[in-house]
């Protein structure tokens, strides 16, 4: 390692580029250098089920480039608002800095120079410093004797939005709590995951195992109770039992929300929000569900509270559209009880400071934290650090499939591996 000079770790440099995301999409990527040579990188997913309360993600609305999804304009802000304002400070300053991109903004939800511009920036400087220091960025974040690696919840079957198929239900994941370790967990989820690509195949034919956005295949299933059979049927294939590997699901049932008679169609119903929680509590009932996320609307409070009052004791139920990692919306659920567990993206607010903010808010009012990806992902794994830094009960980063996926569960056996006997495993808490 090269010996750190003072004053090293100030910035002398910021580039920012358009680059793809996981969906062909463009996104902002950010690089920043500090004068000891250090140099961070910010790569800024996109989502596809996003909640109306989230950080703007700027686009540049060009049809005539990327059919309007262009993000040059907040790849400029980078380089003309952003860059000029960070160079000599130091980037272990991280919550000045970050201060400092939210008061050039100035709008409520960073829509002037755009989320993802902030966001970038925000990242590389944490990387930058890290490196500055000679450290992971998980040590960065947070120092601690043991680190404490979180539950892989991958994502296996996609629906939704993030599938071609009639499923209403957009994610069923695999949770190995049984596991000794995050890296048995990972290969025990990937064991599940081989079996269930035999599984769907046999059931439903060779359609069946093309693969939505996380990851998760998309069979040409309609029934939520069809894609939970298939998978308790591949782990059993796989040699594992409902005590090692639990079942979860993201709803995201704003996305089949008819706000018009507020109704949800689901199986091919039309529900009512009361039938809702009755038609979950049978599901909950008829299958090991531990984790259900965003059961209702995103501004539906009432059922949530009224779904943690019912079922809270037994499974996780994580708000995921109704926080979007932002403080007000974190404070109302926390006031309410609407949920016990929240699921935090860094993109929905914009900032790493404003990120572990929402963390340590949720974590001092009782609520059990899942750091997320999201379904337009690149290859950057910060968010391993991230969950690794925070104890974050579980990871949700898609299935053990696709690079932009497996680059997040890779990072997290290189952490577990240079942590040796300092790694534990949140497992250990969920048994």
């Amino acid at each position: 390692m090269s010996k750190k000079i003072s004053g090293g770790s100030r910035i002398t440099d910021v580039k920012a580029r358009q680059v793809l995301d996981s969906r062909g999409n463009p996104t902002v990527e950010v690089d920043v250098w500090t004068q000891d040579g250090s140099k961070g990188r910010g790569s800024v997913p996109s989502g596809a089920s996003t909640g109306i309360h989230e950080a703007l993600e700027l686009r540049d609305g060009d049809m005539k480039r990327f059919h309007g999804k262009g993000v040059l304009k907040a790849v400029s802000n980078v380089i003309k608002i952003i860059k000029p304002s960070v160079i000599g400070k130091d980037a272990t300053a991280q919550r000045e800095i970050d201060a400092l991109m939210i008061k050039l903004d100035g709008t409520p939800n960073k829509s002037k120079l755009g989320a993802n511009a902030i966001l970038g920036v925000s990242m590389a400087v944490a990387r930058a410093a890290a490196a500055s220091r000679g450290e992971p960025a998980y040590k960065y974040l947070r120092k601690v004797r043991n680190y404490r690696l979180p539950v892989p919840m991958m994502n296996v079957i996609n629906g939704g939005k993030h599938a071609g198929n009639r499923l209403a239900v957009q994610e069923f994941q695999i949770e190995p709590v049984g596991a000794s370790s995050c890296s048995e967990a990972i290969r025990i989820g990937d064991e599940v995951y081989q079996s269930l690509n035999s599984v769907l195949k046999a059931k439903y034919g060779p359609n069946a195992i093309n693969v939505g956005d996380e990851g998760g295949y998309a069979p040409p299933l309609e029934m939520t109770s069809d894609a939970l059979e298939a998978i308790l049927q591949a782990i059993s294939d796989a040699g594992y039992d409902e005590s090692t590997v639990h079942l979860g699901i993201d709803a995201a049932s704003s996305s089949f929300y008819n706000k018009e008679d507020s109704t949800y169609q689901l199986d091919g119903k039309k529900l009512s929000s009361g039938d809702l929680e009755d038609y979950y509590e049978d599901l909950v009932r008829k299958y090991p569900i531990r984790t259900l996320e965003d059961p209702f609307d995103e501004d539906d409070f009432d059922h949530f509270v009224q779904m943690t009052t019912k079922l809270g004791s037994r499974i996780k139920i994580i708000g995921d559209d109704l926080y979007v990692t932002n403080p007000e919306r974190i404070k109302r659920g926390i006031q309410k009880k609407a949920t016990n567990a929240i699921l935090i993206k860094l993109n929905q607010i914009g900032t790493v400071t404003e990120t572990l903010d929402a963390i340590k808010m949720s974590k001092e009012a009782g609520l059990d934290v899942v750091v997320s990806h999201r379904s337009g992902e690149t290859e950057d794994a910060f968010i391993s650090h991230l969950a690794a830094s925070q104890e974050s009960l579980f990871i949700k980063t898609g299935a053990p499939a696709r690079g932009e996926r497996t680059a997040k569960y890779n990072e997290l056996l290189r952490i577990e591996e240079e942590l040796g006997s300092n790694a534990l495993f949140m497992g250990s808490t969920l048994k």
